[in-house]
């Protein structure tokens, strides 16, 4: 009996060994499980703020990079966020909507945070004034407000430079219409049959028809500048001086003033021959046109670092300083009664400082009124063949 007792003891020891075995053993697994669970959670959320932060830094660096300036608002009117852009526009950062300024941004904050729409203002802002347009709106269901503000300085410029053209080309145009418009009712009048009144009057005829061809023709060139100069041709800027003096020799002649050259070999500049040889030809007729009876005008062509300079020097009546900053504009002129009775467009100029342009070079302009004008055109040479 004692060992059937013994050995009945040891069986349920065994069992209950054998159960507590494989309770450790269901526990570990469980216990294994739940940490793959935690360890799994921790790494998607490691991951997932991972992700997230490289989103911001590269919203960050979107917005960083943007020339308009943006502006997140809560609905308290608290900044959230604010780009480079902004500070740059604006002078500062500001914290709140209140500070925002000039007032027209505030206020379009506050309409559009009001009637739940896009508002946009346009303000004048520091010296020299900028013009900034800014557009709010809201954003989500929070109240937040985004605000975006751009320079539109350039663009408001250019708007106004295409209208005072428009009216500028109408204005020029009209006059020589309206002279040959005259002549030629006073011919049809009567005036026909009186041979000195008639020679008179077709004279005038013919001179505002070619004041008016050389106004259409400078409009012309003009336009096609704006929008680059071919650059496939290799041009001896000595030449091209050379041919344009021989062009306007005979007229300079009639008006009595004298055309020197001074043009060596120089080396050869890339571009657009018909371009150049037009620069040329408008800095000399100008000079010839404003230089009086006796005068002089002087070409020179030379090499100077890197460069050819063309060079024209006149004897002529001179341009105010104060005048200086303007004379490249299209149809400015500082003596609009000279410019009449010379024929002058008043956009010779301006296809000078194009073509310049074009060609990646610089025009200067020195003058002392009464004493006479010199223009200097430098442009940049080829590169020398290694």
């Amino acid at each position: 009996m004692a060992q059937v007792a013994g050995l009945f003891v040891l069986g349920i020891v065994v069992g209950a060994l054998t159960v507590w075995a494989i309770d450790r053993s269901v526990i570990r697994r469980r216990v294994a499980d739940a940490q793959r669970r935690v360890e799994q959670a921790t790494t998607g959320r490691r991951e997932i703020e991972r992700e997230s932060a490289r989103r911001d830094r590269a919203q960050d660096r979107i917005l960083g990079a943007m020339e308009e300036g943006v502006l997140l608002l809560d609905s308290s009117g608290t900044r959230v966020y604010a780009n480079r852009a902004l500070s740059d526009l604006l002078g500062t950062a500001p914290s709140r909507a209140t500070e925002l300024h000039p007032l027209g941004l505030q206020r379009a904050v506050e309409t559009a945070k009001s009637s739940g729409t896009v508002s946009r203002a346009e303000v004048e802002l520091g010296s020299p004034s900028r013009w900034l347009r800014a557009t709010a709106l809201p954003v989500g269901a929070d109240g937040a407000t985004l605000v975006v503000i751009r320079d539109v300085t350039q663009a408001r410029r250019l708007t106004g430079a295409r209208r005072d053209f428009v009216a500028n080309a109408s204005h020029e145009l009209k006059t020589p219409v309206a002279s040959i418009r005259a002549a030629a009712e006073t011919l049809r009048d009567g005036a026909i049959d009186d041979p000195p009144a008639a020679r008179r009057f077709t004279e005038q005829l013919e001179r505002e028809a070619v004041r008016m061809s050389r106004i259409v023709a400078d409009l012309l060139d003009l336009s096609r500048l704006e929008s680059g100069s071919e650059m496939d041709d290799q041009i001896r800027l000595d030449t091209v001086a050379a041919d344009e003096v021989e062009r306007i020799g005979d007229t300079a002649a009639m008006r009595g003033v004298t055309i020197s050259l001074d043009a060596g070999p120089v080396p050869a500049v890339r571009g657009s021959s018909r371009d150049l040889s037009l620069m040329v030809r408008n800095l000399i007729d100008n000079a010839v046109r404003y230089t009086p009876d006796g005068g002089s005008v002087d070409v020179s062509v030379r090499a100077e670092d890197g460069a050819v300079v063309v060079r024209v020097a006149d004897t002529g009546i001179g341009i105010p300083q104060r005048e200086l900053p303007r004379i490249f504009e299209r149809f400015y002129r500082v003596d609009r009664a000279r410019s009449r009775e010379t024929g002058g467009t008043g956009l010779g100029l301006s296809i000078v400082r194009h073509v310049t342009e074009n060609h990646g070079g610089e025009v200067t302009v020195e003058s002392e009124l009464g004493q006479g004008t010199v223009f200097e055109v430098r442009l940049p040479t080829l590169p020398s063949a290694p």
